[in-house]
């Protein structure tokens, strides 16, 4: 495993740090990592949430190598040889099966934001800085930002980070909807732990369902739309899970979901 992206389980939860000093900047190895570590994580039982974080206090994740893109200027090659592999694995980290919170500590630039966009919950600290600068480079976000961006805060916000390219403060960013939480300095990552905590606590299958729906919901149409939602809430109903809600509800006492963490340490 390379060394750009740490990982440690604690309390049911995986906490990856990418590690690229000094702005943990995205490049192919970290790429990769983050990918090797997915997928180990897929096929652990006793994880039940991600936490992403970013080394130091600096960034999040300030964004591509900019040194690297020299090497793919050269017509052809830049898909093949970055951003295939980017739209792979962040792919992965949108759909993946079990929560995932984004614990943003610093700037939160191009694809450290198109990383961040694929979390389920986004916890910024006061001094946090967002921003999809590449305009100023000649080209865009090109690793599912410009979709997920506007699944988020909708076209108009979208254009505006896309077409100026300037940064946002993290108050902007809550106000737009961009991040779900705004905290002091140095309480990004406890908070992502503890909200990630309560999600896995949340049954399984309804997660999972809820996830899609929210997912396809922004691509459907009406009727499309009404109709996957239909098809989710049957399922839904008849699963264990929903018998175990309605059962803790009727006996007023706390859920018991299998797979939940609280049924685990109980």
């Amino acid at each position: 495993m390379t060394a750009t992206v740490h990982c440690h389980v604690e309390h049911h939860i995986a906490v990856l740090t990418l590690s690229n000093p000094p702005l943990n900047v995205v490049t192919r190895e970290l790429t990769l990592a983050l990918q090797q570590h997915l997928d180990a994580l897929r096929q652990r039982d006793d994880v039940h949430a991600l936490v992403i974080t970013g080394e130091g206090s600096k960034a999040f994740c300030a964004g591509s190598d900019i040194a690297e893109f020299s090497q793919w200027l050269e017509p052809g090659r830049i898909v093949p040889e970055k951003l295939a592999l980017q739209h792979e694995v962040f792919g992965q980290l949108d759909h993946y099966h079990k929560p995932v919170v984004a614990a943003l500590n610093g700037l939160t630039f191009g694809g450290g934001l198109e990383i961040a966009l694929c979390c389920d919950l986004l916890v910024a600290e006061r001094q946090v800085r967002l921003a999809l600068p590449e305009i100023k480079l000649g080209v865009f976000p090109s690793s599912g930002g410009p979709l997920r961006v506007v699944r988020r805060v909708g076209e108009g916000r979208a254009r505006e980070l896309m077409l100026l390219g300037e940064p946002i403060d993290a108050a902007a960013a809550l106000h737009w909807g961009l991040v779900n939480r705004v905290v002091d300095t140095g309480q990004a990552l406890p908070t992502a732990l503890q909200l990630a905590a309560r999600l896995t606590e949340r049954p399984p299958l309804a997660y999972r369902l809820c996830k899609a729906v929210i997912a396809a919901s922004a691509d459907l149409g009406e009727a499309e739309a009404l109709a996957l939602s239909l098809a989710a809430s049957a399922e839904a109903f008849a699963s264990d899970e929903c018998a175990e809600g309605v059962r803790a509800f009727l006996d007023k006492r706390p859920t018991r979901f299998r797979g939940g963490l609280s049924a685990i340490e109980e």
